[in-house]
């Protein structure tokens, strides 16, 4: 028999690290190749974890709710031995090698370039183990874990060097053993007062903060807002809506006539369809829609690709599919990739003016706001309308206020000229 590490995959571009939210098996249980091992939530998506392996679950070496660096083992699983024990010692350097490694500094008989896991470090100073002395048995020398349990097995470790140091030459300066990295947390600093309740920062919110922190110190923010008469498209979307939900199964909403204004006129201006790449600009072919979803402590960015090709019916169909995944912790790393511009239904709880922090590394964002009904003057006349404010916040790297207003302005004009003579919904 032999043993198989399950490690911390990689559910998606840029992901680091993932958050144990649920075990589907128990040490003891029998596993087939892609059974369910755990539930697993990372800032991108949230997903099972297939077993890679047939066998019985040994240990569970993460807690629910635990986060883990991609590459870490998760779990163990005892299978039927099929590779010779050298194998098994590459399979173990690679597991270290994936971790993020420290660099220490180096004994005489080592490297200048000596580097070890945290895992050898940690092992290394629970037992008082001088690295400088061991032989490393994995790849180019390097010292992996299971060179330290063979010595800890043995029971013939090592004498620190700084107690030979001591013993033997007195007056030189001693050779020390590398520290453990420590993370300094600013915020623990913060103090807390009787009946303060502190709660765990999760993965999602974790990426959350990273994003929005990363997106306000790099990108130069500006923001502008203009206000359409949406009456005209209220008026039809009022009209079919029933009708709709009874065909189609799915709502027609408001914020899919919104979408399909924006995706055209992005066509019309794919300046704003950018990003910006340190020393040049990408202009992106391809009209991918981000739209925010809430849950109660967590925001998901799921895309709409080419949203100018499809239409009201389909953008429809699909904010209500991504939303249904969203909410059933059902959305794949896929749904979440490529958006190039993103809409955020800011209305849909009440606000009527607001800034958007743009979703990195996309040139703008742009928030609908609530319809609401107000007076306005036309034709110096004065008539209850449905307004609703559209805000845009934009990289100015990227983009100056004449193209962005004339962007708005086309925007406005696309809603305000929404109706049933000559507006389909499909």
């Amino acid at each position: 028999m032999a043993i198989e590490q399950m490690k911390m995959p990689q559910l998606g571009e840029s992901v680091t690290e993932g958050t144990i939210s649920k075990w589907l098996v128990q040490p003891g249980d029998h596993v087939t190749k892609y059974d369910p091992l755990a539930e697993v939530m990372t800032d991108k998506v949230n997903a099972e974890v297939p077993s890679s392996f047939t066998g019985v679950v040994k240990e569970l070496k993460a807690d629910e709710n635990q986060t883990l660096a991609v590459g870490e083992v998760i779990c163990s699983i005892e299978v039927e031995s099929t590779m010779p024990k050298e194998v098994e010692e590459d399979i173990d350097q690679e597991r270290n090698d994936n971790i993020e490694t420290t660099k220490v500094k180096p004994a005489a008989e080592l490297s200048s370039k000596a580097r070890f896991s945290p895992a050898v470090l940690k092992l290394s100073q629970e037992h008082d183990i001088d690295l400088s002395q061991v032989k490393g048995m994995g790849n180019e020398g390097r010292i992996t874990r299971k060179d330290l349990l063979k010595l800890i097995d043995s029971g013939n470790l090592p004498k620190p060097v700084i107690a030979q140091e001591r013993t033997e030459n007195k007056g030189k300066e001693p050779i020390p053993v590398p520290p453990l990295p420590i993370k300094e947390n600013k915020e623990s600093m913060i103090p807390t007062m009787v009946g303060d309740r502190e709660i765990p920062v999760t993965g999602v919110r974790k990426a959350i903060a990273s994003n929005m922190l990363k997106s306000k110190h790099e990108i130069p923010h500006a923001w502008t807002m203009v206000e359409v008469d949406a009456t005209n498209m209220v008026k039809l979307r009022d009209t079919l809506k029933s009708e709709f939900k009874q065909k189609e199964g799915y709502n027609l909403t408001y914020f899919a006539f919104f979408v399909k204004a924006i995706a055209q006129a992005l066509t019309e201006f794919p300046q704003i369809n950018s990003m910006w790449a340190g020393d040049k600009i990408i202009q992106k072919k391809e009209i991918n829609i981000s739209i925010a979803v809430a849950t109660e402590d967590a925001l998901f960015v799921p895309v709409i690709k080419n949203a100018d090709e499809k239409s009201i019916k389909g953008i429809a169909r699909e904010i209500n599919e991504l939303a249904l995944k969203v909410k059933k912790g059902k959305l794949k790393s896929e749904d979440m990739q490529g958006g190039t511009f993103t809409v955020n239904n800011t209305g849909s709880f009440g606000s009527v003016q607001s800034m958007g922090i743009i979703n990195y590394p996309q040139a703008a964002i742009i928030q609908v706001e609530t319809i609401v009904k107000r007076p306005v003057v036309i034709n110096d006349m004065i008539a209850v309308r449905d307004m609703v404010n559209l805000c845009l916040s934009l990289d100015h790297r990227v983009l100056d206020g004449l193209v962005c207003g004339r962007f708005l302005a086309r925007v406005k004009e696309i809603i305000e000229k929404i109706s049933a003579d000559n507006t389909s919904v499909y």
